[in-house]
């Protein structure tokens, strides 16, 4: 017998049992992808103002590019809305910002979904990065830096705790713990053995500092200093001529109005000995500030996929870069005010200002598993009071259908049980009718 015949270059091979079924390299369902995707919403779109508005546009560009940049929200959106398409989406966090009308404060409130927690910020001041770049002498202008996420640089996250009584290291504050992992959360890990060192682009920096407190007690409150940096790399070693000439090197291929910029100017001079011993002969600054040492980095050669003759192949070493960081922005001062449980809704795992007895905590816990019974019940009624109406307008419909048939049939037993009647009748009044006139005719004739 013949083997059937399968397509090969048209149809999508199936996948095996112990993979997921892919297209193009990206998984059907997007909550299988172990990357994190955020949404940064603004919560009554129109309400929260011009300024908030270009802030969370800042804050979508700082967390590309697994982020809804292009998202657009409307005043009618719920909290539910978006969490209904968190799922599908395959995003892992929500950042909300919202406005108060009655004080005009700001409010950040980071969600993990689908179930929560919910960690609540307020942001004291912010700055954009148009405000950034008007502050900045030199302000650095991105590129594609934006392909790939920040190198996410958390400072003073953990405050220290004194050892336990057979000598190990005291575990953190839960609440402590909670944050970092949150934020930690937010961006996919890198490994420092796979991760590609020209990936990295951007650095977000997070650093908390505890607000001090008039008593002798340690403060619970802090403040989280949030900064966006972009990395420029240099080549150490080289005086500023030869840069100069390397670069105007490359831009010879670059257009006429580029190229005058980057060409050093060398025509009043004899011989090009004067220019790489006198910068300042050709204009320019005659002397350059001294690199910190702490900002040299020995970088390996990237490899690439080229394959070159073995001839022509050169071992080459670390190279000597200054690793330079320019701020792009946004600046954002945040103050952790509580933390909830479930995403938006639920009992308050902590609070920076109120703080609360064991008893208050358990007269707290049992109310909220009383408000869950209730609220519990209140649900399978309206699921049984919805399936009852659905039984009950299918019997009426069922009854409806029935009657409708009978109603026909007895119509027709009507129509002809009336005509009988209605000759019968007719008949019996033609037979008057004859008699009628038989009569007048008799009397006439008398």
């Amino acid at each position: 017998m013949a083997r059937r015949r399968t397509k090969k270059r048209t149809h999508v091979p199936p996948a095996g049992p112990t993979k997921s079924a892919t297209v193009g390299g990206q998984p059907l369902n997007a909550s299988a992808s172990r990357t994190p995707k955020t949404m940064v919403i603004r919560v009554g779109a129109s309400e929260v103002g011009p300024s908030v508005s270009e802030l969370v546009r800042d804050v979508r560009t700082m967390m590309e590019p697994h982020t809804a940049s292009r998202l657009r929200e409307r005043k009618s959106n719920k909290l539910k809305d978006y969490t209904t398409m968190a799922g599908p989406l395959g995003v892992t966090q929500l950042l909300l910002f919202s406005r108060n009308a009655g004080s005009g404060s700001t409010t950040l409130r980071i969600a993990r979904c689908p179930r929560g927690p919910t960690i609540h910020f307020r942001v004291k001041n912010y700055s954009l990065c148009r405000d950034v770049r008007k502050s900045m002498r030199n302000p650095k202008t991105p590129g594609k830096e934006f392909a790939s996420p920040p190198l996410l640089v958390m400072n003073n996250f953990a405050t220290p705790q004194p050892p336990n009584a057979d000598g190990t290291p005291g575990r953190p504050l839960p609440h402590e713990a909670l944050l970092t992992s949150m934020f930690q959360s937010l961006f996919p890990q890198i490994s420092a053995q796979r991760t590609p060192l020209s990936s990295i682009r951007r650095v977000l920096l997070l650093d908390r500092q505890p607000i001090p407190s008039d008593s002798d007690e340690a403060s619970s409150e802090c403040v989280i200093e949030a900064r966006h940096y972009i990395i420029s790399t240099k080549a150490v070693g080289l005086s500023k001529p030869i840069r100069r000439l390397d670069a105007a090197q490359r831009a010879v291929r670059q257009s006429k109005a580029s190229r005058r910029s980057s060409l050093p100017n060398l025509g009043k001079l004899e011989d090009i000995a004067d220019y790489m011993l006198d910068p300042a002969a050709a204009g320019g600054y005659t002397s350059e500030s001294e690199v910190e040492e702490d900002a040299e980095v020995e970088v390996l050669p990237s490899t690439s996929n080229r394959q070159t003759p073995r001839k022509k192949r050169t071992p080459k070493g670390p190279e000597k870069r200054v690793v330079k960081l320019s701020e792009i922005g946004p600046r954002m001062r945040l103050e952790m005010i509580k933390i909830e449980e479930g995403l938006g809704e639920g009992k308050v795992l902590w609070h920076a200002w109120e703080k609360k007895t064991k008893a208050e905590e358990r007269e707290l816990e049992t109310r909220h598993k009383r408000k869950k019974e209730e609220r519990d019940r209140r649900r399978r009624e309206q699921m049984e009071n919805i399936k009852k109406k659905k039984a009950e307008k299918a019997a009426a419909g069922e009854k409806k259908k029935g009657e409708g048939e009978e109603s026909e049939e007895g119509d027709d037993d009507d129509e002809i049980w009336d005509d009988e009647n209605g000759r019968e009748e007719g008949e019996e009044e033609s037979e008057d009718e004859e008699e009628g006139e038989y009569g007048d005719e008799e009397m006439g004739d008398e």
